[in-house]
């Protein structure tokens, strides 16, 4: 879909002090609050940290006026000069008397008001930036003169979009395709998609990080996309005819949106594509798109020994608010039904809520166990663990992951594969190790700012790494006597048995299965 989850982890709170001389602290320091997860009846907890988004009145960055010009000597000149015609001090209200009067700064002030409240946009940007980003250095750049700069080159637009590229342009130095700002437009699409309904062509879109192109993750099953033939890893080359060079994943995803009964036109390169190679361009009628992320089956199966037993398949395409809930819920009534072994689903999951990562990873672990370590942008690891969780189940599991398995995905099977739970089964994963915090900025618009890295409970670097499965599986596979993995029920027609990755995965929970009697 075009929710852009692929790019964004997302939490609830970080506390945030500034010390640095330009800006008085404001708060607690980082990574200093305590995370509660989904309850189960009972009073699961977590100790550690999760990145989370600031709210509103921690997001003000407070300036003192004169600290500011005797720190920016250049600024100074330029308007000593007329450079940039007019210079104000502008305050930058919010909704707290007692800061008020900390929260004004002199910069050259836009005649046209559309580009002025991007200004302030920036400051606040900028603020943020410099006190969560996970690179202190922010790419070996002076952060403070890098703000001086793009206010001034600001001053003579005369429209938002233009301000915004500016903003856009000044994160991109950062060198973290993750640290990003979408418009207040883009936004309110961001939050609906994310409530699960939109409107638009079912595609889960993001940048490559090596190649800077725009690649599909996944299409939503039925989708108008999915109907199309357009597959994950396919190239997405044009939008009603205009070229996508340089364009953000929220760009084409606002312009791939639109109102139900309309039609866009994508063109794509599907060289990735099993038996597909070339250039296509097809025409998309825009619906409504409704967004479970989860879909279920049971199948059942025959033991070698005859025994017929139920295997759970649980798809999780992406870890929204209610995802949680919705995988405790199926799980439960799958254990009501006499199933006896799961298969857990991450193909194509591009990520989404870090907490809702954890709270899937509580329903299958038991115990203190440590979920994910996150690394602060001092260098120091801070593991998250459960605190006295009690799972759902203890039936055998496997997980599925591909290369589009990303994020969150890769903090979920991490803790279920490196805490002994489950056997990966699939290709290697996408590699995103960075947690993004969300911050709404005062105009509507949202900063997103990547503030830690994580590694996985056995202390492995997933970031541009990816995770490797336990078990591959090929198309060959699929070609492989049925038998060599399993006798499959003669009353079963899903077409899931049809996958070769599930085949395998059957045949690994067959095998735990085994031990288990034998034990």
């Amino acid at each position: 879909m075009e929710t852009f989850c692929s790019n964004f982890d997302l939490g609830s709170s970080i506390p945030f002090s500034i010390s640095k001389s330009l800006i008085k602290p404001t708060s607690k320091s980082l990574f200093s609050c305590r995370f509660s997860p989904l309850n189960h009846g009972k009073t699961p907890r977590f100790k550690g940290v999760v990145p989370q988004a600031l709210s509103r009145k921690e997001s003000i960055v407070q300036f003192k006026k004169n600290d500011f010009l005797e720190k920016n000597e250049n600024l100074v000149k330029w308007l000593g000069k007329g450079f940039v015609g007019l210079a104000a001090a502008l305050s930058l209200c919010c909704n707290s008397p007692a800061l008020a009067e900390s929260l004004t700064v002199a910069f050259p002030v836009s005649h046209t008001p559309e580009v002025n409240t991007v200004q302030r946009t920036l400051i606040e940007a900028w603020g943020l930036i410099r006190e969560t980003f996970v690179d202190p250095t922010f790419n070996h750049q002076d952060w403070d003169l890098k703000l001086q700069q793009t206010m001034v080159e600001m001053f003579p637009l005369r429209s938002e979009d233009a301000a915004y590229s500016k903003v856009r342009g000044m994160l991109s130095t950062l060198g973290d395709p993750y640290t990003r700002i979408i418009s207040p437009k883009e936004y309110q699409s961001f939050r609906i998609g994310s409530d699960g309904n939109l409107q638009g062509v079912g595609l889960f879109v993001s940048v490559e990080p090596n190649t800077g192109h725009l690649v599909v993750l996944s299409c939503v099953e039925n989708s108008p996309a999915a109907r199309a033939g357009i597959h994950e890893g396919d190239e997405l080359l044009e939008i009603n005819g205009e070229r996508l060079d340089g364009v953000d994943s929220e760009t084409a995803a606002q312009k791939l949106r639109g109102r139900a009964g309309t039609i866009v036109t994508v063109k794509v390169h599907s060289g990735n594509a099993p038996g597909v190679s070339g250039y296509k361009e097809v025409k998309l009628p825009r619906e409504v798109i409704k967004l479970s992320p989860i879909s279920s089956a049971i199948i059942p199966h025959k033991m070698p020994d005859g025994r017929l037993l139920k295997t759970g398949y649980v798809k999780l395409s992406s870890f929204s608010q209610s995802a949680a809930m919705d995988m405790e819920n199926t799980i439960q009534d799958m254990e009501t039904q006499g199933v006896q072994s799961y298969i857990l689903d991450l193909r194509n999951n591009p990520g989404g809520l870090v907490t809702a990562g954890l709270d899937v990873a509580q329903i299958w672990l038991d115990g203190d166990e440590t979920l994910v370590n996150t690394i602060d942008r001092d260098g120091n690891m801070l593991p998250i663990s459960m605190v006295d969780g009690h799972a759902v189940t203890h039936d055998p599991l496997v997980v599925l992951v591909n290369e589009g398995s990303a994020s969150a995905s890769e903090i979920l099977a991490g803790a279920l594969h490196d805490n002994g739970r489950a056997i990966l089964v699939g290709h290697k994963t996408f590699g995103k190790g960075k947690i993004q915090s969300v911050t709404q900025l005062h105009d509507g618009s949202a900063l997103f700012v990547t503030v830690a890295k994580y590694l996985s409970p056995a202390l492995h670097d997933i970031d541009q790494v990816g995770i490797t499965p336990d078990v591959q599986c090929t198309v060959d596979m699929l070609n492989s006597p049925k038998d060599t993995f399993k006798n499959k029920s003669s009353s079963s027609s899903s077409s899931l048995e049809a996958d070769s990755c599930i085949i395998v995965a059957e045949h690994e929970l067959d095998i735990q299965k085994s031990k288990g009697s034998a034990s």
